[in-house]
Formats: C-alpha cells, structure tokens, sequence
C-alpha cells in the first residue's frame, strides 16, 4: 500500500477556546483536554464514525465526544468493536477506529486485533487505562493491554501525558496505514484523558520516516522478472490481497490480459481479478477447483502479486508447483522467501512495481497454455448450480448461487468462518474489489456480523449481506441490538445445518465419522431476529429461496433468512492437511444422493 499523505488542514481563529466541530482541526494552537485533543485529532484524521462501547477508564473520552462531529456505533461487546471498523476498514479502504475501556473491555479485543493484523488491515484502536499513579498496582480493571496485543499489532502506545495524544495517535494513522497496512492500539490513562495541554494539529504531525532500505526494486530484478515472463511458456498469476491493498487492478489485468496469463486467486483476493474474466481460473488452494490447482502444479512460471504464500494455498511445500520459477511482488520483506523460496523478489508497492515492469513486456496473442486449462476444466465438475441435485434437499450452495443471482453479482458479501465461506467464495462470483469482506488469515469465527455493520456505515448505498454459519453466528449475535438500534439496512442468511459444519466434514474424511462436540444446538434464528426488532423467516425449500431473498432485499431495513440446509453436506474438493496440490479429495458423483457421502480421493494423474 502506498505511504499515507498528510489530511489537508484548516485553520480557525486564534484564541477560540472551544474545540473545532468541522472536519479539520485548527493549526493553531489551542488549549484542550487530553480527551478533546483525542477527538480533535481523530477528527483531523478524516474520522467521523466510529465504533466502541464506554467504561469507567475511557469516561473522559466520552464525556468530550459531544463537541465533536463523530457517530458513535455503541456495540455490544468489544470483540464486536473491532470487527466493526476491520468491516469498516475492509469496505472502504479506509482506517477503521474501535474504542473501549480498561480491562475486560480491552481484553476483548484481542481477537480483533489479530484477526486484522493476520489479514492486513489499518485499524487504529483506542482504550482507557486506570490513572498513572496507579499503573503496576493491580488497580480495578488495570491490565498491560500494550503487552497482550504485542504480537498481534503494528505498534503500540502507552500515553500518560496529554501533551503525547496528538503525536500518538497521528503516527498511530501513519504506521496503520504506510507499508504493510495493520493495526495499532493506544492506551490512554483516565489522568491524561483528563488533564489539560496544548493542541496542534499540524505539529503534531509525524515525522517522516527513512524509507526501508528493503522497499526498494533493484533495476536487474526488474529486469531478471521480465526476462523469466517473456520466457515463461505456462506462466499463472497469483493474486492476492495485495492487489486491493495496492489499488493494482487495473495493472494486473494488464498484465494478465497483454501475456495471456491466467489468474487464480487467493480467498481474500477475491474480486480484486474479475471472476467471469477469460483468464480467470478462480481460487486456489485447499478448496480450489482441480483444473486452478492442477495448472499451478504444472506451471513453469508463478508471479505472486500480493499474497504470502499461506498454507492453505501451497499444500505441502516440498511438492508446490515443482517446475516453475517464482517471481515474489511483496510489500513485506518478511514474506520473502519465507515460505516459498523465490527466484526473484520486487519488493515494493505492487501497482509502483507493476508500473515498472509493465513496459518490459510485449503483448502475446496465442496461449496453448490457457487452452490446455481449459480443456482440463471439462474433465472436472464444473462450478455450476446445475451439478447440484435439486432433490427436495436444500443445499448451501443452492441458497449462495441464488442469491448471487438475485443480487446480480453486485452485492458487499461479508462471510463468517467454515463451509459457508468456502460455498461462498466458489459459487459467489465477484467482479470487483472488496466486494467479498471475510477473515482469512485468522479464520475468526464471529466475524461476519459486526463486520458487515461496519460495512454497510461505511458504503450506506450499497447492499450488504451477512452469509454465516448456525455457529459462527451465534458468537456475535448480540450485535443484532446494534443493528436494530442503528435500524441499518442489512440483510443476513444464516447457514443452518445443526453442526459446526467444517469441524464435522473434517470429523467425517479423517476421523470415521466421530462427530465428537460438532452437533449444535440453535434457537430458531428468524424468531431471534424478531426479539430484537428484525423482520426473518426460515426456508427448507429451494423454492423458496428466491423468493425471500428478493422479500428481504425489497424491504428497507435489517432481515434475517434462516436456511436450514442438508446436514452433512461437504465442501469439494478439498486438498487434505499436509497433502500435495494435486491431492485432491473431489465431489462425488451427481447422482449422489447426499453430496456429504462417499468422497473419492483422486491426483492430478488420477483425471
């Protein structure tokens, strides 16, 4: 991602005592609370919503949120919070703001944290701390929070002085947004909140930073990744979520479409490469199709534009993509060879490298390539609804291509965690980037329903839907009291099929079927959902899936689905733990009558 630039700032009168209730804060300086400079700064920031639930320690900050023009999201757990603004972050490419208190109510936020700082997202969190005179004394709701997150943030702050918030919490922005996005917490002392200090904006400013020696693309690897494209006779693009991260769509396609290299896609890049595009493969990895994994396997060329090469893509690295050579575009250093050993690493912003690369390269028009993948596709199911029996039995995957259909593809889809995501990402086609907002790196259950509120505030106009499991969403189902209070126009399916339904299919390949814990217990959603105010059904018939989706769509205002789809059903196919690329377990035959049953394991030799 490119490095932040500076918010454009207005000044205000010399010597007004109040503080500034426009979008800029004054250049001069002004006496303020440390609570006020807090919000001033925000404020400064481009702020004006954010999401955070009050508490004794972080009182001050509240009591000064009055004076200044920022919606505040009251959620109902803290945990709900950050996933608020992670959605927030995610749908805007904005950075996202959570605030809580001390304590329990910073603890909660760890799995926030380090579900946004394992995906890569610039979140800037704030919490109350009990007074400096008595840190280290055990006070009530006193806890380290600057040590608990350290391994799941950017940076971190202790500030104890008011004078330091402003200095703080800009260079919080800076780093949360600069280089590799992430996120970054800043604990307040109550004392700090409260006190009084000078405020200015503009000097507050953080100070420039050394650009990495690291972040800097050698002209001979420029050079040495052009040489290995041109040469390169089965070359596939990786894509990640670097490619959103760096706004480098349009370079990619370019890329792809002047070589005639195919795209496949890693989860969370998603939509940053056109699903129904001729080049096109769709996601790889543990859940890919055949023909996608098949053709890395054999490709003598990957050019991963940023992505991390993460277990769930590569399979058993001893045996990922043999024959091919490895261009790396990665903004980390860290990445780099970190996994996978590359050939030749550009590290850099990947739209400022593709840039450079670009004019190297000269168009292609034929591709034996792209059509020996393309006749490998037709030995394999392809992704379409009607390989699907329509039996009497509703499927998962019945209810996702309905609703991309109804939806015209155009929808914000925010997934939970587990079978749903995977049905997501297969049968969901996404055109365009941060159209799919789900949790990758850390697979967060919970997720998808705060994150979608943070969604829908941050793009109104646009259509959202929460797809999660019967599990998932009861983690986060509190936050269906901040929809209703927010009365947000949000409308969810729930995935019911009475088990954590991926702990089950794993359960059912490698364990002999000990459905051990999976087996859950749910109220009846639709009825939950109109306890808090929230207009639902319940569907058990194909039927009747389209005709709720557009009910629900039709209706301004929350709607909650509840699809009670087949038990055990199971994602296909799907490369076993440990296992090569090419190890796939695949569907069953069609004619099956339960999709969960009789799972042949096959190779890429085995087609």
């Amino acid at each position: 991602m490119r490095e932040a630039k500076e918010p454009a700032i207005q000044s205000r009168p010399k010597g007004t005592a109040k503080p500034q209730t426009g979008n800029t804060p004054a250049q001069s300086t002004t006496r303020l609370t440390g609570a006020e400079i807090l919000w001033a700064t925000l404020v400064g920031e481009g702020i004006d919503t954010v999401f955070g639930y009050p508490g004794g320690a972080i009182l001050p900050v509240y009591d000064a949120l009055r004076k200044f023009p920022v919606r505040h999201i009251l959620v109902r757990h803290e945990q709900g919070a950050v996933h608020m603004a992670d959605g927030y972050a995610r749908a805007s490419g904005k950075v996202g703001v959570a605030i809580a208190t001390s304590g329990p109510g910073a603890t909660n936020m760890v799995t926030g944290l380090a579900t946004a700082m394992l995906d890569s997202i610039p979140l800037v969190c704030i919490t109350g701390q009990v007074s400096s005179k008595v840190l280290g004394s055990d006070a009530f709701q006193e806890v380290d929070i600057t040590g608990v997150t350290l391994p799941v943030t950017k940076h971190s702050y202790l500030v104890t002085r008011p004078e330091d918030i402003a200095p703080a919490v800009r260079e919080a922005f800076l780093i949360a947004r600069s280089g590799r996005p992430g996120p970054v917490l800043i604990d307040l002392t109550k004392d700090a909140q409260a006190a009084i200090a000078d405020f200015d904006f503009e000097a507050a400013a953080a100070e420039a930073r050394r650009h990495h020696p690291m972040r800097s693309v050698a002209p001979d690897a420029i050079q040495q990744a052009a040489e290995l494209i041109r040469n390169a006779k089965r070359p596939v693009i990786l894509a990640g979520h670097g490619v959103m991260q760096s706004g480098a769509e349009e370079q990619v396609r370019t890329l792809a479409e002047r070589l005639q290299i195919p795209v496949a896609s890693t989860l969370l890049g998603l939509g940053g490469f056109p699903a129904t595009h001729p080049l096109s493969l769709g996601m790889m990895g543990m859940h890919g199709e055949s023909w996608v994994n098949e053709a890395i396997q054999n490709s003598d060329l990957l050019i991963a534009a940023g992505m991390r090469f993460d277990d769930r893509v590569t399979g058993a690295l001893p045996t990922y993509a043999p024959k091919a050579k490895k261009i790396h575009i990665e903004i980390d250093p860290a990445e780099i060879n970190k996994n996978v050993k590359v050939d030749v690493a550009l590290i850099g912003d990947l739209a400022e490298v593709l840039e450079q690369l670009l004019p190297l390269l000269s168009a292609r028009t034929d591709s034996p390539w792209l059509r020996q993948i393309n006749e490998s596709k037709g030995d394999a199911a392809v992704r379409d609804i009607t390989n699907l029996p329509d039996n009497g039995h509703l499927y998962a995957a019945h209810v996702i291509h309905d609703l991309w259909r109804v939806t015209d593809g155009k929808a914000i889809i925010v997934t939970d965690v587990g079978q749903h995501q995977m049905w997501e990402a297969q049968y969901y086609k996404h055109e365009t980037s941060r159209s799919l907002i789900t949790s990758g790196g850390l697979g967060t259950m919970g997720f998808a329903l705060p994150a979608a509120i943070g969604a829908k505030i941050a793009c109104p106009d646009r259509e959202v839907w929460v797809i999660a499991g019967d599990g998932g969403f009861q983690m986060t189902a509190c936050e269906l009291s901040t929809i209703a209070q927010e009365n947000l126009d949000l409308n969810i399916a729930v995935i019911n099929n009475g088990y954590l339904g991926m702990v089950r299919q794993w359960q059912e390949f490698f364990y002999e079927k000990n459905y051990a814990a999976s087996p859950i217990l749910s109220p009846d959603f639709a009825m939950l959902a109109q306890a808090h105010g929230i207009a639902g059904a319940t569907i058990q018939q194909r039927a009747q899936v389209v005709p709720a989706v557009s009910e629900a769509r039709k209706l301004k205002g929350p709607y909650l689905i509840n699809f009670q789809v087949e038990k055990e059903d199971s994602v296909y196919p799907m490369i076993p733990s440990g296992a090569a690329l090419h190890e796939l377990i695949r569907r069953p035959s069609v004619t099956t009558a339960h999709l969960g049953h009789n799972p042949i394991i096959e190779t890429a030799e085995d087609q």
